[in-house]
């Protein structure tokens, strides 16, 4: 279980998973927060819209209608692999689902095999899943005949690492409607499975997507630092890892340094990576100058020895 990203939290993640992002309306804000709990939260959870064209699809989902007010998820996938945010915290999407899934998807542990749902929101035992799930709907009729272009599957799979990246989770958190709630079909079109194991070899590598592998005639591909904790940067710590962060720093142009950067944390190191937080959106507490998963990931640190 995690406490939910904050907007720029969640906007640095995508950003970093190259994920391309429209910013619609007031979505920062735009949420179901007064009706019930948000987080904390388990997974991602993927829809298909029964609906055509962006724009149509873009103010259902951020209004929704009377029976079931907007938002109706957190992002809008449309044909061309854009995503545009529509809410920040609850939102209409996923309903009740089985408690069972639930917890294979809190323990990360059901193989290969899907989640079989065997309840839904009607029943006794079903769970929010509104209160659990990032929701994010793809514009799809779902009748099993619309197509799925490349380019809109490709950003399915970043949405999804970039959220399981920003938590630590692995690809057995991103789940679809279907396997939540037993009268659901969507996503139709594409299986779940396939989508996890893209999502298990995107998590593999660098957060910018780029192979780890070495093919013929081509360069390997750069090694980046993965993330070392919080707590590292916060005991003192002396490591050519911080000396290779400040030069990302400088070179991203976040410098508060006087001299170096050098080995050893220091308050020009928190201020310069301060600097670097606010670049990427974040506001307040989120840009105290200590480094969290997402904003590492995407300052893309070489590998040091």
């Amino acid at each position: 279980m995690a406490t939910p990203l904050t907007a720029d939290q969640l906007l640095a993640a995508l950003h970093a998973e190259g994920v391309t992002v429209v910013e619609y309306a007031d979505w920062r804000t735009h949420n179901r927060n007064h009706k019930g709990a948000w987080g904390p939260v388990n997974g991602v959870m993927i829809h298909h819209t029964v609906s055509s064209g962006t724009d149509a699809s873009v103010e259902l989902c951020y209004n929704g209608y009377a029976a079931l007010p907007g938002p109706l998820c957190h992002g809008v996938i449309d044909k061309s692999g854009t995503v545009h945010l529509v809410g920040n915290g609850r939102a209409n999407h996923a309903g009740g689902g089985d408690p069972a899934v639930l917890q294979r998807v809190i323990a990360e542990d059901y193989g290969d095999r899907p989640p079989a749902p065997h309840e839904h929101e009607g029943s006794a035992g079903a769970v929010d899943g509104n209160a659990r799930f990032y929701g994010f709907e793809c514009v799809n009729l779902g009748d099993g005949e619309d197509p799925w272009p490349a380019a809109q599957l490709d950003a399915i799979e970043r949405v999804s690492a970039a959220i399981c990246r920003a938590h630590g989770w692995t690809a057995r958190s991103v789940i679809g409607h279907l396997e939540w709630s037993d009268w659901k079909v969507d996503p139709r079109g594409f299986t779940m499975p396939s989508l996890r194991n893209l999502i298990a070899t995107r998590l593999g590598a660098p957060a910018s997507g780029a192979s780890t592998g070495k093919q013929a005639g081509t360069a390997p591909a750069p090694r980046y630092q993965p993330f070392p904790g919080a707590s590292f940067f916060t005991g003192r710590t002396s490591s050519p890892v911080i000396t290779a962060m400040g030069r990302r720093l400088v070179a991203e142009g976040c410098s508060s340094y006087a001299v170096g950067p050098g080995p050893r944390w220091s308050d020009a190191d928190r201020r310069s990576y301060a600097a670097w937080q606010r670049k990427l959106g974040f506001r307040g507490g989120d840009a105290d100058g200590v480094p969290g998963r997402t904003s590492w990931n995407a300052l893309k640190v070489p590998y040091a020895k």
